[in-house]
């Protein structure tokens, strides 16, 4: 005897929009147990919902149990048709108040780790005027690679990001914010740490174990990295700051990150006169994006905190 498969689903409700919700979020926290504080709820309720909505659906979204939270394939494609959803929610939403000229909706903005030591302060202030504007603006912040932030703007989970300019991507615009230079150092406990700065040539300089970035830098900051004895890795300055501070390597971190190390006598900085690059911070935003007034509001204000 055949089992007969659900009716496809024949129209989205309210229910599976806090579903679909729920889903999103599970998957972002990357399962149940570590949705439980962002939901609020019990990881039993979770379960629950979750149930529902695959019977809602018809479809096994998820592998659960001692092996640990994974999507099954069909819950790929499910997770990525609700960001869709979702976003196309959330512009509706954010269009439909924006004619009536007052600031409501949600400010999704990604940002590369490490900024808010910047001196400039100018993505702090421009968030500061826009909820100053828009007290009922929702902000919501993702810090991610700076890859991960180009493709969320791309394809609109993200409304905004700040990333270090390196290559552009067609599909965006990008606007640059300010510079920022980046230094040589080494930690206490380094054996290069207390050698005066006339002792270090560079062929002592390069024979040191020192970190790589896999994250893009511009063709400038390769070329240094290319001169070093590069035998470890990091995917962000903060990764690359806690090898750093073993003591056992040198690199590159941003002068203003690693200041209050420098500060404490934790770090010290290495031939800054020719061990240094600079790299351009930018906004990114989508070409062709739809009106969002909240958007558009953060843009100017960020053009104005200059």
């Amino acid at each position: 005897m055949s089992t007969r498969r659900p009716d496809p689903l024949a129209q989205v409700s309210d229910f599976d929009i806090r579903l679909l919700k729920l889903f999103r979020s599970v998957v972002e926290c990357g399962g149940f147990s570590a949705a439980e504080s962002a939901l609020g709820i019990g990881r039993s309720a979770i379960s629950q919902q979750m149930s529902d909505l695959e019977q809602r659906l018809g479809l096994r979204l998820c592998q659960r149990g001692r092996a640990g939270f994974a999507l099954t394939e069909e819950g790929r494609e499910v997770y990525q048709s609700t960001l869709q959803l979702l976003t196309a929610l959330e512009s509706f939403r954010t269009e439909v108040n924006g004619l009536h000229q007052h600031l409501r909706g949600e400010l999704n903005i990604g940002l590369t780790d490490n900024l808010v030591t910047v001196p400039h302060m100018r993505i702090t202030h421009a968030l500061a005027r826009l909820k100053e504007r828009g007290p009922d603006v929702h902000i919501h912040i993702r810090m991610t690679p700076p890859s991960e932030v180009e493709q969320g703007v791309l394809d609109g989970r993200l409304h905004i990001g700040v990333v270090p300019q390196v290559t552009a991507l067609s599909g965006l615009d990008y606007q640059a914010l300010y510079d920022e230079r980046s230094l040589l150092y080494c930690a206490v406990g380094h054996p290069l740490f207390y050698v005066d700065d006339q002792q270090l040539d560079d062929e002592r300089l390069n024979a040191q174990e020192a970190i790589a970035p896999t994250f893009r830098v511009p063709p400038e900051a390769q070329s240094h990295y290319q001169a070093l004895n590069c035998t470890a890795s990091a995917s962000d300055r903060e990764g690359m700051a806690f090898l750093i501070l073993t003591g056992r390597y040198i690199g590159y971190l941003p002068d203003h990150y690693a200041q209050a190390w420098v500060q404490q006598g934790r770090l010290r900085v290495l031939k800054p006169a020719s061990r240094f690059y600079d790299i351009s911070l930018a906004s990114v935003t989508r070409k062709g994006r739809r009106p969002h007034l909240v958007l558009e509001s953060f843009l100017e204000a960020l053009a104005n905190c200059s």
